[in-house]
């Protein structure tokens, strides 16, 4: 087999990969680890007192006072990622999710742009395709999507 057949297999494999599979699989990866953070943030109910310290010691982001930024990012972090891993809400809750990586980026762990780049790229696809078919917004809103794009 010649190198350019192998090359054209290869693509036809690649191609065949669907972009739903592809979408799941990207918010589960960043909906995880933005889920594993926000749940290090509270116990039951409430927020840890360990988490409004950390906002007002180390993480010291001059957007907001860090108590509301200590509210704001446990939300987020809880709640839109649930959103995301269920599909539901998914580029909302993908775009608030890339907003809040870039503000970790830039204000918070400059030196972590390994891991940020990683869920920012996983947040775009998730912005800019959709959840796909493995989803509740699909589910919920593919009748609706449809009659839209079939005027």
């Amino acid at each position: 087999m010649s190198i350019k057949a192998l090359a054209d297999r290869g693509t036809t494999l690649a191609d065949a990969i669907p972009e739903s599979l592809v979408a799941l699989i990207a918010r589960l990866a960043v909906g995880g680890a933005f889920w594993r953070s926000g749940q290090t943030r509270i116990e039951g109910f409430h927020i840890k007192e360990s988490t409004f310290f950390l906002f007002r010691e180390e993480y010291r982001v001059p957007l907001f006072p860090p108590d509301f930024a200590a509210y704001l990012t446990t939300f987020s972090e809880n709640v839109f990622s649930v959103l995301l891993i269920v599909g539901l809400a998914s580029r909302l809750s993908a775009a608030g999710l890339l907003g809040m990586t870039a503000v970790i980026q830039t204000f918070v762990y400059p030196s972590g742009w390994p891991d940020h780049i990683l869920w920012a790229t996983a947040l775009l696809v998730i912005v800019s395709r959709g959840p796909g078919v493995l989803s509740l917004d699909y589910l919920l809103f593919r009748k609706q999507h449809v009659a839209v794009f079939a005027r």
